[in-house]
C-alpha cells in the first residue's frame, strides 16, 4: 500500500461512527436513515398503491424523457472509459497490492459475477425481447419493418445491445472503483469512499451519507422488485408445466421460499453460500445452454453467433445515438428505461463485484467483468432468442402469433424442443437459484454500506437486510399487487439520474487513483 502521506491519508477509520445495538454493527446514521425511509415508502405505498405508482412513474418519464442524451451519453463513456484502462499501464495495478492474492479461483468468480450481475434477466428476457422487436410487440429498433429478416438481425443486435458491453461497463466502473480504494488505498468498502480524492474528509460527513443512504435504498428497492416480478415468472411456469394455480399464494410461497434459502446463504458467507449457489448457477445455466443447441436448430445457432456478433457490432452506434431517431419511443421505453435501471443497480452489483475481485488486477478485472459476460451472453442470446424467433417464423408452437404472457416466452420456446418438461423445470430452478444469489449478494452489499464499510457484518445484521427484501417483496405483492411493485421499480428506476453523476465521478477519481498507484510502484519497485 502507498505510503501514508499520500493523497489519501485521513484519520478515519472504518467502524468510528458505528454502535453495537441487537448483536448488529450499525453506522449511524445510515442504517437508521435507510430503514425509515424505506419503512415509510412501503406503508405510503401500501396506503395508495396506484396513487404512488402514478407519482413515481411520472418522475421516471419526466427522468427518461428529458435526460434521454444523458444516459445514452453517459453509457458510451462508461464503455470507452473501461476499453481505455485494459491498454493504458494502470492495467498492471493489482486490486490489494502488487504481492494480493485472489481470494477464489476463476471459475467461482466469473460466476459469481455472472449470478449477481444480469443471470435472472437473461432467463427472463432472452426469449421475449427478441420475439417482442421482431413481431413488433415490443417497438422495434430504429424503425426496421417487423416480421422480415432485417427485423430478426435487428432484434438480436438489439438485444445485445441491451445487455451486452454497456450494462457491464456500468458495473465494471462502479465494482473497480470500490476495490481499488477499499483494497489499495484501505478505505471503507462504501460508495462514499470513491469520492474521497474529489472531496477529501467530507466523505465521512452528511455528503458520504447522503451518497450512502441512497445506495441502499437503490439496492433494496431494485431487487425487492426483481424477486416480486420473478415471482410472478416462476409461478407462470409452475402453472405452465404442472397446472399448479399461479395465483398470489403461490408467488409469496415462492418469495418465502427463495428468502429462507437466502438467509441460509447469507449466514453461510461468501465461500459456504454465494459461491455454492453461483457454480450451481453456472452449471445449470451451461447444461441448459448445451441442451438447446444441441437439440435446436444446431448449425442455425452456431452459424446465428457471428450473425449476432455482427447485427450487434452493426447497430451499436446508431442505437448510441439520441437525435434523428426513427424510434423514439423505441428508444426510451426500452434503451434509456434500460440504462437507468442498469445504473439504479450499479451501488449493489459493483459493490459485490467489488467485494470477491481482490488480487486481480485491472486489466483482468475489465476482460473478466466486460469482454467476457458481453462473449457468453452472445452465446446465450444466440441460442434462446434464435430459437425463439425461429419458432415465429416456421409458425410453430406458441410462438407462432407472436407473444402473449411474456413471462412464459422462456417456456413455451422450451416446449417445442425435446423433454421439454425436464428443461422447463430446470429453468424454473434456474430462476429460483438466480433470485436466491441476488438476495443474499444485496444483503451482504446493504450490510457493508450500513457497517460503515465492513467487509464482514454480524450475522443478525445478514438476516435483518435479507428478510427485508422478501418481506417488502410479499407484503407489496400482497396488498398492492403489481401496481405497488411498479411504483418500487419506477422509485428504483427515478435514482438513476443522480447517480449518473456519481458514476462519472467515479471514472475522474478512479483514474486520478490508478494513475497514483502506478507511478508510486514504478518508482518504488522493492516496497
Amino acid at each position: 500500500m502507498p505510503p501514508p502521506e499520500n493523497l489519501y491519508d485521513t484519520d478515519y477509520e472504518i467502524g468510528q461512527d458505528n454502535i453495537q445495538k441487537f448483536g448488529m454493527d450499525i453506522h449511524n446514521p445510515v442504517f437508521w436513515v435507510a430503514a425509515v425511509l424505506i419503512m415509510a415508502f412501503v406503508m405510503g405505498t401500501l396506503m395508495a398503491p396506484e396513487d404512488a405508482k402514478s407519482v413515481f412513474d411520472a418522475a421516471k418519464a419526466w427522468s427518461i424523457n428529458n435526460f434521454d442524451w444523458f444516459f445514452l451519453a453517459s453509457g458510451n463513456v462508461f464503455v470507452l472509459f473501461c476499453l481505455v484502462l485494459i491498454v493504458l499501464p494502470v492495467g498492471s495495478v493489482r486490486l490489494g497490492g502488487q504481492d494480493a492474492k485472489p481470494e477464489f479461483s476463476l471459475i467461482s468468480w466469473f460466476a459469481m459475477l455472472f449470478a449477481a450481475g444480469m443471470g435472472i434477466g437473461l432467463m427472463f428476457w432472452s426469449v421475449a425481447e427478441p420475439v417482442g422487436y421482431y413481431t413488433d410487440w415490443f417497438g422495434t429498433p430504429l424503425g426496421v419493418e417487423p416480421n422480415t429478416p432485417e427485423a430478426a438481425r435487428a432484434a438480436l443486435g438489439a438485444t445485445m445491445y441491451h445487455w451486452g458491453l454497456h450494462p457491464w461497463a456500468i458495473y465494471a466502473v462502479v465494482g473497480l472503483s470500490l476495490a481499488f480504494f477499499c483494497y489499495n488505498k484501505g478505505l471503507p468498502l462504501t460508495i462514499r469512499s470513491a469520492f474521497y480524492p474529489l472531496v477529501q474528509d467530507k466523505s465521512w460527513g452528511w455528503f458520504g451519507n447522503v451518497i450512502d443512504i441512497v445506495s441502499v435504498l437503490a439496492t433494496i428497492f431494485g431487487l425487492a422488485t426483481s424477486l416480486g416480478f420473478g415471482a410472478q415468472q416462476a409461478a407462470g411456469g409452475l402453472e405452465f408445466l404442472f397446472g399448479i394455480s399461479s395465483g398470489i399464494n403461490t408467488q409469496i410461497a415462492i418469495i418465502i421460499g427463495v428468502t429462507s434459502v437466502a438467509v441460509i446463504s447469507v449466514v453461510r458467507g461468501l465461500d459456504g453460500g454465494v459461491k455454492v449457489l453461483s457454480n450451481i448457477n453456472m452449471s445449470l445455466a451451461a447444461l441448459l445452454l448445451a441442451f438447446v443447441i444441441a437439440t435446436g436448430s444446431t448449425m442455425t445457432i452456431v452459424s446465428g453467433f457471428w450473425d449476432t456478433t455482427t447485427a450487434y457490432a452493426e447497430m451499436m452506434v446508431p442505437l448510441s445515438m439520441w437525435w434523428g431517431r426513427e424510434d423514439g419511443s423505441f428508444m426510451h421505453d426500452w434503451t434509456v428505461f434500460y440504462w437507468a435501471w442498469w445504473i439504479s443497480w450499479s451501488p449493489f452489483v459493483g459493490m459485490f463485484i467489488a467485494r470477491v475481485s481482490m488480487g486481480r488486477t485491472v486489466r483482468q478485472f475489465i476482460i473478466a467483468v466486460l469482454l467476457v459476460p458481453t462473449v457468453v451472453t452472445i452465446v446465450w442470446m444466440t441460442a434462446f432468442g434464435g430459437m425463439g424467433l425461429e419458432q415465429v417464423m416456421n409458425q410453430s408452437g406458441e410462438l407462432a402469433d407472436g407473444l402473449g404472457d411474456y413471462t412464459l416466452a422462456m417456456f413455451q420456446m422450451l416446449e417445442n424442443l425435446p423433454l421439454h418438461q425436464i428443461t422447463s423445470f430446470i429453468a424454473i430452478c434456474l430462476v429460483l437459484v438466480f433470485f436466491i444469489t441476488s438476495s443474499d449478494s444485496g444483503s451482504l452489499v446493504i450490510d457493508s454500506i450500513t457497517a460503515g464499510g465492513k467487509l464482514d457484518a454480524p450475522v443478525p445484521q445478514r438476516i435483518f437486510w435479507a428478510v427485508m427484501e422478501g418481506v417488502i417483496a410479499a407484503v407489496l405483492l400482497f396488498v398492492g399487487g403489481a401496481g405497488a411493485l411498479g411504483a418500487l421499480q419506477a422509485a428504483a428506476i427515478t435514482v438513476g439520474l443522480p447517480f449518473t453523476l456519481v458514476l462519472l465521478a467515479m471514472c475522474v477519481t478512479l483514474y486520478l487513483g490508478l494513475r497514483h498507484e502506478r507511478i508510486w510502484v514504478v518508482d518504488n519497485p522493492d516496497a
